[in-house]
């Protein structure tokens, strides 16, 4: 997970541009929180590859990005009941993974929701 903790160098910069964003962690990995809610992280589980990072979407949003760029944007079966997209850092530019962050921090926001299992 080292690439990916260099990669998270990215997603921390866009976080530090985000109002009310904190650095913190998640399963011992980086993450970014709001209001205490982890939004993103660099993933915990061996199903992720390397260079990845978690964010938390809505489940239909995450289909769409699913069908869109499937080179980008992945879920292993671990995270399937999450709402969680995987993002391969290498394939992703800095304006979509900034849309992506704000996206995720405005969600966990309105909802409340963060990565937990659906009930």
């Amino acid at each position: 997970m080292a690439r990916a903790k260099a990669g998270f160098e990215m997603v921390r910069g866009i976080g530090r541009g985000l109002p009310g964003v904190q650095e913190s962690t998640c399963y011992g990995q980086p993450a970014l929180k709001t209001g205490g809610k982890m939004f993103t992280c660099v993933p915990s589980h061996r199903s992720a590859e390397a260079g990845s990072l978690a964010v938390v979407v809505d489940l239909g949003r995450r289909e769409e990005l699913l069908a869109e760029a499937p080179e980008t944007y992945y879920v292993t079966e671990h995270y399937a009941g999450h709402p969680i997209v995987l993002v391969r850092l290498n394939r992703i530019g800095a304006d979509a993974l900034r849309g992506l962050l704000v996206g995720a921090m405005e969600f966990v926001r309105r909802t409340g929701r963060k990565g937990e299992r659906r009930r």
